[in-house]
């Protein structure tokens, strides 16, 4: 390919409002065939609307995009599938009662006469499959048996079958470990070898830089920087995207912490945890690294009561806490957990930012069991200010914020409960670089204010980058914590493959 050689893709002035949000303000980009594009930007920057309106399931108010060289109006999101463009969104969309070669092959089904084909449909699922050789995932297994990581594949499998000419993959990693992204970018790079362009949006800039050969980075729903990746450097990237410089993601750490236990387990046992012991100070932040599927967050579940533990011993503040005790129980007693899954299980989607604050604790809201509305706005909008969420209205549904002003409401809602030990699991999953700057400042901040924080993450520069003491999961066995400067990247890993047997 030549650069003269007219684009694939070219977007021009892209125009895209929601009532009064302005999503996309004019944006232009052009993918050429056969190469990696990221798209990258904070989390309302408008990416996702983008490659909403490319695969025809929201249109747009303005602007021209042109695909393989005529315009491209595609009717709904099937006849984008026609015309060659294949969407990996970031929210699972499988249906979970199929198996797995019926959700690849979901309306492309192969038929013989006129009746579903179904060994050639294993056959084919079979032959997309052994790119990832993942032994969970079979063509005939029930999608709802699927782990959430699994699950991912899939996705990007039913993308590859449909043989599309431009694949958008929306955070395509967002639940995958190490050795399913290294598989996933092996295959990138075959499509993209065979003359298939992929637009790839992702949070991680090492992750780009790893997969892509140019970049759109948007703002404020326009686009301000695009090029080769080659030409500008990751502070250039991340100032493009915050509109700001941003001198260092992660905050200074102050003294670390007191002599105080806040929280100690021994020899604590659950689905999935074997004598897990762990101690975690007031004024702490105490991580824990391994792989997907490795047990922690089961730990966390269990610490939190949504676990049946088996064996074990839990102690808060120099207290026993009973083995079934609910988590209400455990709230009452400051422990606050923060779930993997903020639209699944951290927020109530459809319930305002209101709502999602005092949910927990109505207490300092409520008088004889009736709720002071005035008095929730109130409270909800200083503990929404305390984590700087941006948001219109506290009675805004919070489904309108974006990932990252969602995240800092779950975590607004923690305070508000009044939680001195705040177990995080994947605290900045899915949330842009400038909201994951605030995080690590607000976490930082709570545990030097004398809250103890123990933080499970598959992302080691943020782990290196906040946490004052690390352990790490495998298989299920907890590693003794030892202080961050006792890890490397190379030795966290070696434990967190390293056999227990």
């Amino acid at each position: 390919m030549t650069m003269t050689e007219a684009p694939l893709l070219k977007i021009s002035d892209v125009r895209k409002r929601f009532g009064a949000t302005l999503a996309l303000d004019g944006v232009d980009l052009a993918v050429r065939r056969g190469e990696v594009h990221s798209i990258i930007g904070e989390n309302g920057a408008g990416k996702s609307t983008l490659m909403n309106i490319l695969s025809a399931t929201v249109r747009p108010d303005g602007g021209s995009i042109r695909f393989q060289g005529t315009t491209y109006h595609p009717g709904d999101p099937m006849d984008a599938r026609r015309h060659g463009i294949a969407h990996i969104h970031q929210e699972l969309s499988l249906c979970p009662h199929l198996s797995v070669a019926e959700n690849i092959f979901l309306g492309i089904e192969p038929r013989r006469y006129g009746w579903l084909d179904r060994r050639a449909l294993n056959q084919q699922a079979a032959d997309i499959l052994k790119t990832f050789q993942h032994p969970a995932i079979t063509p005939e297994r029930p999608v709802a048996e699927l782990t959430i990581a699994a699950c991912q594949i899939v996705e990007i499998c039913r993308a590859l079958a449909q043989r599309a000419s431009l694949i958008l993959m929306d955070e395509p990693t967002s639940s995958l470990q190490h050795a399913d992204v290294e598989r996933l970018f092996h295959s990138i790079r075959q499509l993209r070898d065979s003359g298939i362009s992929i637009i790839y949006i992702s949070h991680f800039l090492e992750e780009v830089r790893e997969i892509a050969d140019t970049c759109t980075v948007l703002r404020d729903g326009k686009s301000v920087v695009t090029g080769p990746l080659g030409d500008v450097s990751n502070q250039e990237l991340i100032s493009a995207m915050v509109g700001r410089p941003v001198n260092d993601l992660f905050p200074a750490r102050g003294p670390a912490a007191t002599a105080e236990c806040a929280l100690e387990v021994q020899n604590l046992s659950a689905p999935g945890v074997y004598n897990a012991s762990v101690q975690v100070r007031r004024g702490e932040i105490l991580g824990i690294a391994g792989l997907i599927g490795s047990g922690r967050t089961e730990l966390l579940r269990a610490l939190f009561g949504l676990q049946t533990t088996h064996g074990g011993n839990i102690t808060v503040f120099g207290q026993p806490l009973l083995p079934q005790s609910t988590p209400e129980a455990r709230i009452e007693r400051g422990i606050g957990y923060l779930s993997e899954d903020r639209k699944g299980e951290g927020l109530a989607l459809a319930l305002s930012v209101a709502d999602n604050i005092t949910l927990t604790n109505f207490s300092p809201c409520s008088h004889w069991g009736w709720i002071d509305l005035t008095g929730q706005l109130k409270q909800a909008q200083k503990r929404a200010d305390s984590v700087q969420v941006r948001a219109g209205n506290m009675n805004d549904a919070v489904q309108k914020l974006s990932g990252g002003n969602q995240q800092k409401v779950a975590i607004a809602r923690l305070l508000h409960q009044g939680c001195e030990i705040l177990l995080l699991d994947e605290p900045t999953r899915g949330v842009d670089v400038g909201s994951k700057a605030q995080i690590y400042e607000l976490i930082v901040s709570l545990a030097r204010s004398g809250k103890a924080v123990l933080m499970v993450s598959s992302y080691l520069p943020e782990l290196f980058g906040i946490c004052d003491r690390l352990a790490v999961m495998s298989r299920g066995h907890l590693s003794p914590a030892l202080p961050i400067g006792a890890w490397t990247p190379e030795t966290v890993m070696q434990a967190a493959i390293a056999s227990t047997e």
